[in-house]
């Protein structure tokens, strides 16, 4: 299929990783830009960038409005005359009008731009609707692909999902067609492939297997450009890259940061570069890739990061329990912000250990962070003082811990209302799983740093954090975990151990397993597993109130979960 391919006939690619705030054309075309003028210079002849690289994905609801669309149309003309202006071709995403009478508002396009023209257009043609994905509420989908002839090179251009449908890779297909099987019939000599592909813990590798799969069967070198950033609670990683035919990586784009690598053509092909002098060859990529820990802890801080600054923040403020999911916030925020814009607040009762207050003072000094403390035993007297005649008779209970929970929330808030900071929550999925939180309480907050991540595994990213030098106090990571809001509570008086919960929750959330197959397989008795999934449903009017929460697994809370809250359940 490529021996056609001659040593005169070699175009540099670069591939431009960019991270866009979703409706901020100015910022995004500025990125556009910068990257194309660096690899201009470098004398690049074709630049990729990211599906919707000029809109930012996902753009949403932003979609119905027309004027959006008559920004992202102007964009692609400033582009056309850059392209006018210097000699490089610009092949990038953006949301176009949809055509009279699809019923959709917008088409999500590929153009490649070249001498100030648009001079080929591609159309997405498989739309998500699943998990965080609801393209199909917005977009028309293409009733056809071709390929576009361009410097002598036959340019198979498809859109992420376009690639997400082989059915030598995927056990069960979600659409009929495979626009990559089409295209391939047409005999092209390359695939890109612009992506905004959100981030989950192991989905890079099974990305990139799938595209070598691709790759190798049809004898077909890859280009594949991602979008890296956080948006709303969704991260997306980068990790663009180029594949020859038999799936050899020659150009490997850096993870969780913005990149700007180079490939050449004839080394796609297999064929030498026509001057190694002016066409380089992009690094080898690593020969391992980096531990699981450090791939998780990376996309939360640059989640967290994107998050507070594409809301307009620069500062944050974290509540310190003494605890272990407190300690791993504060952690992730001093990396996504650095220590001056971190603000720790230790908010102790009459029920708080010396320890908590303690461990948390050797923390905010091992990060160096500002740790204030605020007592709340005041308020608490108060507050119950004032209701006393209204609970005349009744015992404490619940009510007066989570009372406790909802002063700190309060004192957060006031804290975040007064100094500009965004409130981290500090609960964890396996809490916010069965309703071991308070609403307007502990939930209080603008983002939900950790609440994908399960206990176990809050704890496993702790010890990783600590594997060099000691920066969470081993303290934190031995105590038992208790909320603290009456005498000698702990964690296991009111839920199983975390060990025995977390493999339920993972089985029933985030596998989707049922009550009857979870026990067929864990062994686990049938009374323990029907308490959890119970606690589950019961617990789904809080998470429908919680904050935005950084998806890192394949299933999180949020929009890619949706349940009723008023619905009985037979579970």
């Amino acid at each position: 299929m490529l021996a056609h391919l001659s040593y005169t006939n070699t175009v540099k690619i670069a591939l431009a990783q960019t991270n866009p705030t979703v409706g901020d054309f100015a910022a995004n075309s500025k990125q556009i830009e910068d990257a194309v003028r660096r690899a201009a210079a470098a004398q690049a002849r074709l630049i990729v960038f990211p599906e919707l690289a000029i809109p930012g994905y996902p753009p949403a609801d932003l979609l119905d409005k027309a004027s959006f669309l008559v920004r992202c149309q102007a964009s692609v003309e400033s582009f056309q005359q850059i392209t006018a202006e210097l000699p490089i071709a610009i092949l990038l995403g953006v949301a176009l009008p949809a055509p009279d009478g699809s019923g959709k508002p917008a088409i999500n396009v590929a153009l490649l731009l070249d001498h100030g023209c648009i001079v080929f257009q591609q159309q997405k043609m498989l739309l998500p609707f699943y998990d965080v994905f609801d393209e199909q509420r917005y977009f028309a989908p293409a009733n056809e692909q071709s390929i576009c002839a361009w410097e002598g090179e036959r340019l198979a251009i498809t859109i992420c999902e376009d690639a997400w449908n082989d059915k030598d890779f995927w056990p069960q297909r979600l659409y009929p067609v495979d626009p990559i099987e089409r295209l391939a019939a047409d005999r092209p000599t390359l695939l890109i492939n612009l992506s905004a592909s959100p981030y989950w813990v192991g989905k890079p590798a099974i990305r990139r297997r799938m595209l070598q799969t691709i790759a190798t069967r049809h004898r077909l070198p890859v280009v594949f450009v991602n979008q890296v950033g956080g948006n709303d609670s969704l991260v997306f990683d980068g990790s663009s890259f180029a594949l020859d035919a038999s799936g050899q990586c020659l150009a490997q784009a850096a993870a969780f940061q913005q990149d700007l690598v180079y490939v050449d053509s004839a080394e796609l092909c297999g064929l030498a570069p026509l001057d190694s002098g002016i066409v380089e060859r992009a690094a080898e990529p690593p020969a391992t890739q980096p531990v699981a820990e450090q791939e998780l802890f990376d996309a939360l801080v640059l989640g967290t990061r994107d998050y507070i600054h594409k809301t307009g923040f620069r500062k944050a403020v974290i509540g310190l329990s003494g605890g272990i999911d407190s300690a791993l916030v504060a952690v992730i925020a001093t990396h996504a912000l650095g220590a001056d814009n971190v603000l720790t607040l230790g908010m102790p009762s009459q029920y708080s250990s010396p320890g908590s207050i303690e461990d948390s003072q050797q923390l905010a000094h091992n990060l160096g962070v500002r740790f204030e403390v605020v007592g709340i035993q005041t308020i608490f007297q108060t507050f119950t003082q004032t209701l006393q005649s209204l609970f005349e008779g009744c015992s404490p209970d619940l009510t007066e811990e989570n009372l406790q929970s909802r002063i700190r929330g309060t004192l957060l808030m006031a804290i975040s209302n007064k100094f500009s900071r965004l409130v981290l929550t500090t609960g964890n999925k396996s809490e916010m799983s069965v309703g071991y939180c308070t609403l307007y309480g502990d939930m209080v907050g603008a983002l939900a740093v950790i609440g994908d991540l399960l206990k176990t595994r809050v704890y496993d990213l702790c010890r990783w954090i600590n594997r060099e030098q000691e920066v969470i106090p081993q303290a934190i990571l031995t105590k038992s975990p208790s909320a603290e809001l009456r005498p000698d509570q702990k964690d296991s008086d009111s839920l199983p151990p975390y060990d025995v919960l977390d493999p339920i929750l993972a089985a029933y959330i985030e596998r989707g397993e049922s009550t009857e197959e979870i026990i067929l397989r864990s062994g686990f008795a049938r009374p323990l597993v029907e308490s959890v999934v119970a606690l589950v449903e019961r617990s789904e009017y809080k998470r429908q109130q919680a904050a935005p929460v950084l998806k890192v697994t394949p299933k999180s809370f949020g929009s890619g979960r949706r349940f009723p809250i008023a619905a009985h359940r037979q579970v």
